[in-house]
């Protein structure tokens, strides 16, 4: 795989406005569907914190330039600097770590931020991008939204805590939507509670403004100016939403080899489409970030937002050293760089994959110059966490 390991500088990848109480960043990487770099996740977090306790901001507006909010961390950029360390037989943690760990932080401050956060999700929302919105306060999405989660794809795994948000979906529709890359539009992330509310693309310039005379005056909750515009969508017939018993009956079963063998027996008795490009959805991913994926689903039930982003901060890591394998770096081969779409998994079966390979991705590393990712506790600062869904 050929690579380069320098970039040219890109000037002003988030455009900041401070006006009458309103703090608007618009994530500005529009050629690149505004996936999130090193620089971008530095400004967003250093401006956020610079302005929470400013007793003039009433709230921050957050938004994507161009066809998408935000696709993700820039895979190409990273996969390209791991290389680079491959190449001079040293892992490159003091990139590869310092992003990955400063991109969780930010999520997490957005999680726990002492203002109100209005994300305008209009258009596509995937790895990064929906962890960073998915923490937000309100989450506008429009008929343009789509968002999802396709690791498995590239030999990943949902990261960036979205796991925490996956689990708590109705019935088992996590487990089906982290384990296919199923997309959902707007109206499907109302309906799930990914979104807070739905509104026209057409109507958030005026949303936008409204909000900035409610940020003036102080006087009108967020939430009312945002209801204003909002609408209840409906559901199109070929919705996730509307499967919801087969999914359940197809994804609570307890291991991938069980779930592809009860989709493959349902779609023997049933036409509908969306069960044959689940199943081939599964055939074509990782087998390893398959059974990751399950794993970290089901634990997320039980823990914390904070304790899913230490835990895909460790896992991540092993991924880009490749402790287990090189899937992470093969997936990316055939998906961005050479574009064949013929990744070569290692091992290429699921049942090749034993739980002791998945155990080690929860492994402490042992490297002289690791460095652990530190959270500040959610009371700091008399910070209070709102619920989200």
């Amino acid at each position: 795989m050929t690579f380069r390991h320098s970039f040219e500088p890109e000037q002003n990848q988030v455009l900041v406005e401070m006006e009458a109480g309103m703090l608007k960043m618009t994530l500005n990487r529009p050629r690149h569907l505004n996936s999130l770099t090193h620089q971008m996740v530095s400004q967003l977090k250093n401006t956020l914190q610079e302005h929470e306790f400013d007793p003039k901001l009433k709230l921050v507006l957050i938004k994507g330039n161009g066809k998408a909010f935000c696709v993700g961390g820039d895979v190409t950029r990273l996969i390209q600097v791991i290389l680079a360390g491959f190449y001079f037989y040293t892992w490159n943690w003091s990139y590869s770590g310092l992003f990955y760990r400063k991109q969780l932080m930010l999520d997490y401050l957005v999680s726990i931020y002492n203002k109100p956060l209005v994300f305008f999700v209009n258009g596509a929302v995937m790895g990064g991008g929906a962890g960073l919105c998915l923490n937000g306060t309100f989450r506008v999405v429009t008929e343009k939204t789509v968002f999802a989660m396709p690791e498995v794809s590239i030999g990943l795994f949902p990261d960036v805590g979205v796991s925490y948000f996956l689990s708590r979906l109705p019935g088992h529709l996590g487990e089906f939507l982290g384990l296919t890359g199923t997309k959902l539009d707007g109206a499907d992330m109302l309906f799930v509670g990914l979104a807070s509310h739905f509104v026209p693309s057409k109507d958030l310039e005026q949303l936008e403004s409204e909000l900035r005379i409610a940020a003036s005056n102080g006087t009108q909750l967020i939430a009312e100016v945002i209801n204003k515009f909002a609408k209840v969508p409906n559901l199109k017939t070929s919705s996730p939403c509307n499967r919801i018993e087969t999914i359940n009956n197809c994804f609570s079963r307890n291991t991938v080899e069980q779930i592809l063998f009860s989709l493959e027996n349902e779609g023997a008795n049933n036409e509908d489409k969306w069960i044959a490009k689940a199943i081939d959805s599964i055939k074509l991913a990782s087998p390893t970030s398959l059974k990751l994926t399950l794993k970290i689903i089901r634990e997320s039930r039980s823990k914390t937002l904070k304790e899913c982003l230490a835990r895909d901060y460790l896992m991540a890591m092993h991924f880009g050293v490749g402790t287990v394998n090189d899937d992470f770096l093969e997936g990316a081969r055939a998906k961005f760089f050479q574009r064949d779409t013929k990744p070569k998994w290692n091992p290429s079966k699921l049942e090749e994959v034993t739980d002791e390979m998945i155990e080690q991705f929860c492994s402490q590393i042992c490297d002289e110059d690791w460095v652990e990712m530190k959270l500040p506790d959610e009371c700091v600062s008399k910070r209070r966490r709102n619920s989200k869904l």
